[in-house]
């Protein structure tokens, strides 16, 4: 019932907007890299500050590949553009190399009012998507990309957020199914549920080091048929939370799955520079596809997405990525285009940052050795990282780590003591999130449980990010390894 209540002769009516009025299907999202795990984490570090005894000293976030917040270092190149351009009264400062202020120049030529506060086209500013397209080339080896098929983001879950919108139609049997593996990034769960459209899980092989099997995506595809229109394949290369970096064979599989089945492809390549493993090597979606020859570059419809968030430049917090789109049909990319526009333009100081991203200094310019010297320590730094975590949590009985091949992230299996699965169960949680909300209170680590990935029903996982520095990741991990036998001890 409504309360009503006279008072000076106005009607005060209950709330307009209450749980039981929203929006039904934002209920339904859930985003476990930011769940409650990061909110007790929270509410920990505010106790320390408040003088609260605990068994450590701080709480180390492992949870969220949030690289500078772990202490990863800007590249120095980026950062001094983005403050000449911010700020243009420093192109007559000394202190700043020459082609620093040339790059700074030609950014601020090309936006409105020679200034980042300056809107920009809905699609971006067309120099930057013309180094994008130029980058993108030389990336595939000289396959054509034309600017007017890149839209600059703001990040890539922007676009492919975006991107989902468009592709999401229908009622009932005939609504949008979406192929999304699991283990899955949580934005696309969470995409999904809000736009209520079908997710359709595949899994990946954790026995084969977390691969893709195209006879798992037929067996997904099958079942989801009887309940939906399965249109859109989502792939995750490198992987995220599962750090597997396909192979050659694997794309070829995959593309060749998706146009058989007549389904739009998603890549998601945000961890295109983050490949450590011997014998490992990123290949784009787009690179393959047109490699495989017209009868599936002519057809295939892919859109691809980076960002200048991950790889050596962890620059989260500027929100720039780009989508590019292959073989959109026309009057879609004009509903496309209709659609970023709503939103007016992505973050005009991203798209400076996406530019230097894919146009860094070059050899024989001044910043060239500092930038090299930069990029190279940081991805050794990660690869290093990448060997340590896997070998460490290796040696704990009752943990299983495939290699770390790419990203930033590793997605190790745990036993459980069945006196623990069960008293998880009486407090109402998922075992694994009752074994790191205990890892919490106890030794003051942050990690995801692997409920808020996905995985198989009877398996256990944890998700942690290789990227605190290495000294603070040997704390994480000695104090996982303690953690885990004590746990595995009390509940035995």
């Amino acid at each position: 019932m409504i309360s009503e209540m006279a008072e000076n002769g106005l009607l005060h009516h209950g709330k307009v907007l209450t749980v039981d009025t929203m929006n039904p299907n934002v209920k339904r999202v859930e985003y476990a890299v930011r769940g409650p795990i990061v909110q007790r984490a929270l509410q920990i570090e505010k106790e320390l500050k408040e003088g609260v005894k605990k068994p450590f000293t701080e709480v180390i976030k492992a949870n969220i590949g949030d690289c500078h917040a772990m202490g990863q270092k800007p590249i120095t190149f980026f950062r001094q553009v983005l403050a000449l351009c911010s700020y243009p009264e420093l192109l007559e400062d000394n202190k700043f190399p020459e082609d620093v202020k040339n790059r700074a120049r030609r950014i601020l030529q090309a936006c409105a009012g020679r200034s980042l506060g300056a809107y920009s086209a809905s699609q971006g500013i067309e120099l930057v998507r013309r180094d994008v397209a130029q980058y993108i080339e030389r990336r595939d080896g000289g396959i054509p990309c034309n600017p007017d098929n890149i839209y600059l983001t703001a990040g890539a879950s922007d676009a492919i957020m975006t991107m989902l919108k468009l592709l999401v139609s229908g009622e009932g049997p005939s609504r949008t199914g979406v192929m999304i593996s699991i283990p899955q990034y949580p934005l696309y769960s969470a995409a999904l549920a809000e736009l209520a459209a079908v997710q359709i899980n595949y899994y990946l092989d954790e026995e084969k080091c977390w691969s893709l099997d195209v006879s798992e995506l037929r067996r997904a595809l099958e079942a989801a048929r009887k309940h939906c229109r399965p249109r859109v394949l989502c792939i995750i290369n490198p992987g995220n939370p599962t750090g597997q970096v396909q192979s050659r064979q694997c794309v070829e599989d995959v593309i060749q799955f998706a146009a058989e089945e007549n389904l739009f492809l998603m890549a998601d390549e945000v961890y295109q520079d983050n490949v450590y493993a011997e014998g490992c090597q990123f290949h784009s979606f787009k690179k393959v596809l047109f490699e495989m020859g017209p009868e599936y570059s002519d057809k295939l419809e892919l859109a691809s997405f980076h960002s200048t968030s991950k790889c050596y430049m962890g620059e989260c917090g500027f929100r720039g990525g780009y989508m590019e789109v292959v073989n959109l049909d026309p009057e879609v990319k004009v509903q496309l285009t209709k659609l970023v526009s709503v939103r007016l333009c992505p973050s005009v100081p991203g798209q400076a940052l996406l530019d230097l991203v894919v146009n860094p200094p070059q050899p024989g310019e001044p910043s060239y050795g500092t930038f090299i010297k930069e990029r190279s320590h940081t991805l050794e730094v990660l690869a290093e990282k990448a060997k340590m975590t896997q070998e460490i949590l290796n040696q704990v009985p009752g943990i299983t780590c495939n290699p770390v091949q790419g990203a930033m992230y590793t997605f190790p299996q745990i036993q459980l003591p069945p006196k623990a699965i069960a008293e998880a169960k009486e407090k109402g949680q998922a075992p694994d999130m009752f074994y790191c909300m205990k890892l919490l209170e106890e030794k003051g680590i942050c990690l995801v449980p692997g409920s808020g990935f996905g995985q198989r029903d009877g398996t256990y996982h944890f998700r942690m990010t290789i990227l605190p520095p290495t000294e603070k990741l040997k704390i994480v991990l000695d104090k996982v390894k303690e953690f885990h036998q004590s746990f595995t001890e009390q509940y035995s």
